[in-house]
Formats: structure tokens, sequence, C-alpha cells
């Protein structure tokens, strides 16, 4: 599992993190975990499969808000508990 975070600018509300949100979602029908943060500038998600940043680029952009960039790292669930 990948965890991909975009660095965004222009969200300013609550409203433009849920449609960027939409767009992300929309780009990347099988992203798990859709989060977006105004005031860090990024939207996370989970991804089994690495993503197309280029396809990002223009879906993010095509909103009106501005993609900056994306990084993707391994991820692993962490436990509730650990047990030792």
């Amino acid at each position: 599992m990948l965890k991909t975070t975009l660095k965004i600018d222009g969200m300013m509300c609550k409203m433009c993190e849920a449609y960027v949100c939409d767009a992300v979602r929309k780009a990347v029908p099988l992203a798990k975990k859709v989060a977006a943060s105004g005031r860090k500038r990024e939207v996370s998600f989970l991804t089994e499969d690495p993503v197309n940043a280029e396809q990002l680029r223009s879906a993010i952009n095509s909103t009106g808000y501005t993609y900056l960039s994306m990084k993707s790292v391994p991820y692993e669930k962490k436990a509730l508990f650990s047990w030792r």
C-alpha cells in the first residue's frame, strides 16, 4: 500500500478541501481515505498501486487550484495494540 501526498495551493475553506478531494477521487477511483488540509496545503490518500502524477496534476489544475508536488511512500497500517 502507498500513501500519496499532494501539495496544493489555493484551498481556503472546508468546501475547497471537499472539492479537491472529489477531484482526486475522480482521477484515482481506487483511492482510499482521501483527506485534505487547507492549512497544510495538502491532500493525502492511500492506493494499492502507484498513481500517475500527470493525471493528478491535470485533475487538480482543472479545478482552479494549483498542483505543487507529489510524494508517495510505502504505508503500513499501524496496529492499535502492540503485543510484546
